[in-house]
């Protein structure tokens, strides 16, 4: 089949990457769901998801060794932080329009489960995978090149780190510290998945998830930062 007849013609040429073996592309658009009851059997992203999060932190790792050659590691793992955690992968997900083409099981498509940030974090590191699978490091990393390095550009100083940024935004106002419970963990145990809620005194709690439970309070932690920047706060209960 010529790749402008593929079902995925439009999606790979987004990709601008040409597959010699579309069936990994096909593969890494296979959500867990649709690979239960009747869809018993068939290979779903979860192995190339594994894959493709040790890819894309490598990539990623040397991109900014090459672009910021001055700055310590603390702050280099900051950034690295920042660009592999699952909401950066769900923004390249949307710009490449993925959840268009995930396939999942009926109920998780009515749930709209094409548009869950964790799914789609999910597939953009399984289609990485694919892609290295397919084509090497040199392939996976002009893709990874491409849609990572605006990102990585758009902040001249390191991230701060932001479970310190919010203890340090809570003292600064006399409050407690704030505080954070593992709320579910599932997923294989090479590849679990950690739901964390973080909750601060005066402020309705937000949860994130993670690959890890450290991964997951930060990126709580990320979460309640916007939010109080954004100024979406409530009053204290006790103004109630």
């Amino acid at each position: 089949m010529r790749a402008a007849e593929h079902p995925l013609a439009g999606l790979i040429a987004e990709l601008g990457y040409e597959f010699r073996q579309p069936d990994l592309l096909a593969e890494a658009l296979t959500h867990q769901s649709a690979t239960e009851g009747e869809g018993r059997g068939r290979r779903n992203l979860e192995r190339l998801e594994f894959l493709g999060d040790r890819v894309l932190g490598l990539v990623v790792a040397r991109l900014l060794m090459e672009e910021f050659p001055d700055e310590k590691v603390g702050q280099l793992a900051r950034r690295h932080a920042a660009l592999v955690r699952a909401e950066a992968l769900a923004r390249v997900a949307r710009q490449l329009d993925l959840g268009e083409h995930i396939v999942l099981s009926r109920g998780e498509r009515e749930q709209d489960g094409g548009e869950n940030p964790g799914t789609l974090a999910d597939c953009c590191e399984a289609v990485v995978a694919a892609v290295f699978l397919d084509g090497g490091l040199e392939a996976a990393g002009n893709l990874i090149r491409r849609y990572w390095l605006p990102m990585l550009r758009e902040d001249a100083s390191p991230p701060q780190d932001a479970k310190t940024g919010l203890q340090e935004w809570a003292q600064a106002r006399a409050l407690p510290l704030p505080s954070y419970t593992v709320v579910r963990r599932e997923g294989a145990a090479h590849a679990p998945v950690f739901e964390v809620e973080c909750a601060v005194e005066g402020l309705p709690p937000v949860r994130a998830e993670g690959r890890s439970r450290r991964a997951a309070e930060q990126s709580a932690a990320g979460r309640m930062v916007d939010r109080i920047e954004a100024g979406i706060e409530s009053r204290a209960p006790d103004d109630r």
